[in-house]
């Protein structure tokens, strides 16, 4: 099969970076002159500084979804794609599934790969791939599970498709060096390697359609799938499947018009080409003592950046096509995970010199490390501004009323730009109305949803800043097993990990409200959700609002209102509430399975 010849991304990406560019300088520039009505001192300049470094975020993303939503609306558009096979195209080569754990609940896993299994042994390429459970457990009832869970496997679809079980003695490397050790002891007996993570799942017609566009297309080295939620009865996990399903493709679309073939790799539900993975991807052991030196935490970039350097590409499938994974049901299970990203992140750092690395790559890396760094750039700027105010004698000292207005308008409109992107295009079908429930739902959804990420994003950012203010002192992340049931959260454990978010929330409105009064307004929304933040956990863990949300449908997904039959076989317990749901309107989910049922 003759191949296209390769796009030539670079008038797209300058195109890019000159729209990104003016934004930063426009916003920092309007910034400036709303501090500047009486004079521009060092407390202005300060805040100017901070306010700048969180910008870079904030306008890719809102250029991302601007052109995402062009390519979703406008039938001329120029459409990406890295597909060249057709659907019924014979699969050929040989794919080793990969399931990493590590002290997971072996329920979960052996569910998911289950149904996986199930849908691959219907199809004639079954025996194409084989499923192997890397495992770097080392606590013993979970080695047992695992042991008892791969034997269970293997007795039942063996005869149609290979599960093989191997585990280290320990956990080098973490997961990419779990990942690592396979591909070197058994690459040699596959092409193609999807990696998976403990809670992930795809669909039996999702990982063949990677295969075919791997096989079709000897460029790729990476392809990965746009991953979205799971249904879920957690409060706190329910806005997020919300804002995935809904917000992730006009981003998603918009970043691979202009990145191409120099695209993301999240690390999990994503096919990679072994040859090139093995010779090319290994990571390099940093200088340094942990938390910053040490094995790469953040694995995925580094692996992408080096695939791209050998000449590979790496892309995404910007299509919500069949693949999922769970998210943290808690507010502290979601900051665990996420401390972990910003410490893998800032590792980044010490790899921006690596040699012959793509300049776009680079770019990624710093982009990548900007996301934490604008968190406590965010949290200074807040703390800067609350002490401006606090010390004038008038607010029209600190800022010009009209011009602060404007820019909060206009900064608001680009942090809600994809969400807003992919409401509109949603708004504009029946179809996708009807499957989030109807445009009531939606649009009930999107302004809860708001105000939920308005409360979190002030108790992520001081976590992180509180996290980073630590590594210098060798505070680092402890790489243990995510909870990834619903579970109740006492008072006690939130207040014990979100003081720091009270104490700062509290100290500024007691500062705020002395001093000025109403000026506290232009800061409240990020004091408020710090002030919130135990509250906001405890009760965003609470299993009967979870369930009570889902029985009302609020923040209702696809898989909830017509579930596939893949989704069916979970028997996921969103699916029993959506049934309830139902039937109070007098309908009824037709087919769906009982919760707790396994496909047979």
């Amino acid at each position: 099969m003759s191949l296209p010849p390769a796009v030539d991304y670079s008038a797209r990406r300058l195109g890019f970076a000159l729209l990104v560019a003016a934004t930063v300088l426009g916003g920092t520039a309007l910034m400036a002159a709303t501090l500047a009505g009486n004079g521009f001192d060092v407390w202005d300049a300060a805040i100017t500084a901070c306010f700048a470094l969180t910008l870079p975020w904030t306008a890719v993303g809102f250029w991302n979804a601007v052109i995402g939503l062009a390519l979703m609306r406008l039938p001329t558009a120029p459409a990406e794609t890295c597909e060249q096979a057709g659907p019924t195209a014979t699969i050929r080569s040989r794919t080793a599934i990969l399931s990493c754990i590590r002290n997971e609940d072996t329920e979960t896993v052996a569910r998911n790969l289950d149904c996986m299994i199930a849908g691959l042994a219907a199809t004639p390429e079954s025996r194409r791939f084989e499923v192997w459970v890397l495992s770097d457990s080392t606590w013993p009832e979970c080695i047992d599970a695992e042991e008892a869970f791969s034997a269970r496997l293997q007795a039942r679809w063996g005869d149609r498709l290979a599960v093989r079980y191997r585990r280290r003695s320990d956990n080098a490397g973490y997961k990419a060096g779990n990942i690592r050790d396979f591909v070197t002891r058994h690459g040699n007996g596959f092409d193609f390697a999807l990696v998976l993570d403990a809670d992930s799942l795809m669909a039996a017609q999702t990982i063949r359609r990677l295969v075919r566009a791997m096989e079709s297309n000897p460029r790729l080295g990476i392809l990965q799938t746009l991953v979205v939620g799971l249904p879920s009865l957690s409060a706190f996990a329910r806005p997020f499947q919300f804002g995935m399903r809904l917000a992730m493709r006009s981003y998603t679309l918009g970043s691979a018009w202009w990145q191409g073939d120099c695209g993301p790799y999240w690390g999990h539900n994503a096919l990679i080409r072994v040859a090139p993975f093995r010779e090319h991807c290994e990571l390099p052991l940093l200088p340094g003592r942990p938390p910053l030196g040490g094995h790469v935490l953040s694995h995925d970039q580094v692996e992408a950046v080096l695939m791209r350097r050998a000449g590979f590409e790496v892309r995404v499938l910007p299509f919500e096509s069949g693949s999922f994974e769970e998210n943290p049901p808690t507010l502290l299970e979601f900051i665990r995970r996420d401390l972990r990203w910003c410490q893998g992140n800032l590792q980044y750092l010490k790899l921006l010199g690596l040699p012959g690395l793509r300049t776009l790559s680079r770019v990624q890396l710093g982009l990548a490390i900007l996301m934490f760094l604008s968190s406590p750039a965010w949290v200074s700027l807040m703390v800067l501004g609350v002490l401006r105010l606090g010390l004038a004698r008038d607010t029209g000292e600190v800022l010009d009323p009209a011009l602060g207005s404007i820019l909060f308008a206009l900064i608001m409109t680009m942090v809600f730009a994809p969400k807003l992107a992919a409401l509109a295009d949603l708004l504009l079908s029946a179809a996708q109305r009807r499957a989030f429930g109807g445009a009531t739902r939606v649009l009930a959804g999107v302004v809860t949803e708001v105000v939920f990420f308005t409360l979190l994003a002030p108790v992520m950012a001081i976590a992180h800043t509180v996290f980073m203010a630590g590594l210098p002192f060798g505070r680092a992340v402890v790489w243990g097993p995510q909870r990834r049931f619903g579970h109740r959260v006492s008072a006690r454990d939130a207040l014990r990990r979100l003081w720091p978010q009270t104490l700062l929330g509290l100290a500024a409105f007691l500062w705020l409200a002395a001093s000025v009064g109403s000026a506290a307004a232009w800061l409240s929304p990020f004091f408020v959700g710090s002030l919130l933040a135990v509250p906001l956990a405890v009760l965003s863990a609470s299993p009967a609002l979870g369930l009570a949300l889902a029985q009302v449908g609020l923040w209702r997904i696809p898989e909830e209102t017509e579930p596939t039959e893949l989704i069916r076989s979970l028997g996921a317990p969103a699916l029993a509430a959506a049934r309830q749901a139902h039937r109070v309107a007098g309908t009824d989910l037709e087919g769906s399975a009982p919760a707790g049922e396994l496909a047979d």
